[in-house]
């Protein structure tokens, strides 16, 4: 079984706050396993005062959700998914989970082949900037936000990609 480590966490972390400090922009970033449950938690000097607990719920969200379907890529998606089919449930998930579900770009699930290690949550930029700062991130520690052997179904990719084009990210495809 693979696991996220503290130290591989802390790299991530640098590497989103050097993100953010390029972009002048003071985040939050939370790394939970794939049960939701901390691993490592970061406010930068002049970070919002609720970024930590809106980081740690994004990461919290997508371990919760990513782990019910491959549908769940990303916030972004899971976000525009509850918006067309049952945006009450994202509410009402907040309120059964004590508050820990937060739905909103930035955040992404983390794969070691096909094994979800776990996810991340960044906070304090719009979600556009968000995801840019988790992308350079994942990008610099070669982090997979997808499983190395994609059995994703095409109407599920199909959807998702629609999702993207919809919410303005139609540069990225499944």
């Amino acid at each position: 079984m693979a696991k996220l480590k503290l130290a591989e966490c802390r790299r991530f972390i640098r590497a989103v706050i050097e993100k953010a400090e390029e972009m002048q922009v003071p985040v939050s970033i939370a790394i939970v396993g794939p049960e939701g449950h901390l691993i490592a938690l970061e406010r930068m000097d002049g970070a919002g005062w609720i970024t930590p607990e809106t980081s740690w719920a994004k990461a919290f969200t997508m371990a919760a959700f990513r782990s019910m379907s491959p549908r769940f890529q990303d916030g972004l998606v899971t976000q525009q998914w509850l918006r067309e089919r049952n945006p009450q449930l994202a509410v009402n998930a907040a309120v059964f989970t004590g508050g820990k579900v937060f739905i909103s770009g930035g955040a992404a699930p983390v794969f070691k082949g096909n094994e979800m290690v776990g996810c991340y949550g960044i906070s304090g930029g719009t979600s556009d900037q968000d995801e840019v700062m988790g992308k350079h991130a994942r990008e610099k520690l070669g982090w997979r936000h997808l499983p190395e052997r994609d059995d994703t179904p095409q109407e599920v990719k199909d959807h998702i990609n629609a999702i993207y084009e919809k919410v303005g990210l139609g540069q990225r495809k499944l």
